[in-house]
């Protein structure tokens, strides 16, 4: 089976990085175009043996036909579209090109923001009309799949594959701790509290840089950027734990940051889907979070993994309590690290690849 993947961009991000594990295992023969000039990063995914087209930023109805151009002379037999601008053309090009197995991906959807948009009627109108023309959309949550329901999409073209990772893509090295705390000025034997994610109003790494100011001795590194990075600096010199905050900004793979932290926490509300919080239970780190579903299913079933808690919402000082308790054990473990965990072979690459193929298989015909 030959397979299309359309992205809107190939820049670094969570949905280029999943669909990066996704072509890499799936049994097909894939390609991957980008609505964008993607540069370097084209060049590193082609290292790897994959083929990347590229069809610059043109304006739509010529990109549009360019794309529909490419899917035809390609003989593909499934297109898979990712990211807003992409399922909206892609799926359209699709149609035009005469390719009826159509997927789509729909990575962030909520009342504001539809994958990175806002949420206009506009916006809603278009993404449906394209979402019309294809035969399944694959949701990354639970949460997704409903805003997709409550907007008319009908249920039995919903299916819902969580977002997976590539836990040898974590694992621990001391000598990157090393070079990372070096770089980022912190000494070898000061406990790290670590957050990871982009740096909005909402996501609490508020209430992450008050809790380092009761816990005295430890250093919090953030791994990020966004439009309140400005006002989480004015907060740590308010709370006068400036000297222990260190702003990391975005970076392209985490595994550095998570391998100089000793501890991770995940503040953020019941709007994310906790992924980070997996990739730091890969990289042997105690964590707390907010919100993680996979963590959540487990811990209802009594199979809750070593080494992670959950935060109460309602208890202000839950975050601050469970953040001292675990630089205590670290202590205690005289900075051990712990063995790496995960949530199971649902959230795995492979598991991901799997799903996806199946659905392939099912609006294919097969």
């Amino acid at each position: 089976m030959r397979v299309l993947h359309v992205i809107s961009t190939l820049a670094h991000g969570g949905a280029e990085h999943q669909l990066r594990l996704l072509v890499r295992r799936l049994p097909h023969d894939c390609e991957v175009v980008t609505l964008s000039r993607p540069g370097a990063v084209a060049e590193a995914w082609r290292a790897d043996g994959t083929t990347v087209h590229e069809l610059g930023d043109g304006g739509n109805p010529a990109t549009t036909a360019r794309l529909r151009r490419l899917i035809r002379h390609g003989h593909f037999d499934v297109v898979h579209t990712h990211l807003y601008r992409a399922c909206v053309q892609g799926r359209f090009a699709a149609r035009l090109a005469g390719v009826r197995p159509v997927v789509a991906t729909a990575h962030h959807l909520s009342e504001r923001s539809v994958e990175g948009r806002p949420a206009s009627a506009g916006v809603r109108a278009l993404y449906l009309a394209g979402e019309r023309a294809g035969r399944a959309t694959i949701a990354v949550t639970p949460a997704v799949a409903g805003r997709l329901r409550a907007w008319g999409v009908p249920d039995a073209r919903v299916t819902v594959i969580p977002k997976a990772l590539d836990a040898a893509e974590y694992r621990y090295d001391p000598q990157l701790r090393a070079a990372a705390r070096a770089r980022l000025g912190i000494a070898p034997g000061v406990p790290v509290v670590g957050g990871v994610g982009r740096l909005e109003h909402g996501k609490g790494f508020d209430r992450l840089i008050r809790a380092v100011g009761a816990a005295p001795g430890a250093t919090l590194l953030l791994v990020g950027d966004g439009p309140a990075r400005v006002a989480l600096e004015r907060l740590a010199v308010i709370e006068g734990v400036a000297d222990r905050v260190r702003f990391a900004g975005a970076v392209g793979h985490v595994r550095e940051m998570l391998c100089a932290m000793d501890v991770f926490a995940s503040p953020a509300g019941p709007d994310s889907f906790g992924l980070v919080v997996l990739e730091a239970l890969a990289a042997g780190l105690p964590v707390l979070y907010a919100s993680c579903p996979p963590l959540e299913d487990l811990a209802a079933t009594r199979a809750a993994v070593p080494g992670s808690h959950r935060l109460s919402a309602r208890d202000p000082e839950s975050l601050p309590r469970a953040l001292r308790t675990e630089l205590l054990c670290h202590q205690e473990r005289h900075g051990a690290r712990l063995p790496p965990r995960s949530a199971g072979d649902r959230y795995s690459a492979t598991g991901l690849a799997d799903s996806v193929a199946r659905v392939y298989d099912r609006v294919a015909g097969r």
